[in-house]
């Protein structure tokens, strides 16, 4: 998903990080649906660092909601409604489903990297702004940044499994 521009507004600010909340909300659930899907024998024989990998991400992805939260409350501007967002969100990123990859790895893969993605043009797109924020934008940029390396280590993690494994 990519922001495709500078950020201009506190307004335009809320707007994509509440993209940035419910992209975390998509790419858990994803996770989680695809897990739910697999059969008992196939949960049973599923590689325990696979599933540490997915409780990680499941947690990784609810502090990564907290901290865009705590900047969109710091940030003096009206909030878009919720359901507009998801529905932006589900509707670039949902063109796929968790059974379209081969795999509860590639989904994972996919779902680390499109965040990975958002979290970088985000960035780009503020340090090439030179709008004056309500929030301070050193700290905005800094919990990008930590979240984006977060990602960056997610989808690193995932590879090294699969190439393990191959």
């Amino acid at each position: 998903m990519s922001v495709g521009t500078t950020v201009t507004s506190d307004q335009q600010l809320v707007r994509l990080l509440q993209i940035g909340v419910v992209l975390e909300e998509v790419v858990e659930a994803r996770a989680a649906y695809h897990y739910r899907s697999l059969s008992d024998e196939e949960r049973e024989a599923l590689d325990e660092r696979i599933v540490e990998l997915l409780d990680h991400a499941a947690e990784e992805s609810a502090e990564h909601r907290a901290r865009l939260e705590r900047l969109i409350d710091a940030l003096d501007a009206e909030s878009v409604a919720f359901e507009e967002i998801e529905t932006l969100v589900r509707g670039h990123y949902g063109q796929t489903k968790p059974e379209d990859f081969d795999g509860i790895l590639y989904d994972q893969l996919h779902g680390e990297e499109t965040a990975y993605k958002f979290y970088d043009d985000l960035i780009t797109a503020i340090e090439e702004s030179d709008a004056q924020f309500s929030v301070d934008r050193d700290r905005l940029l800094s919990v990008l940044r930590d979240i984006r390396e977060e990602e960056r280590e997610g989808a690193q993690e995932v590879a090294d499994i699969m190439e393990e494994r191959e």
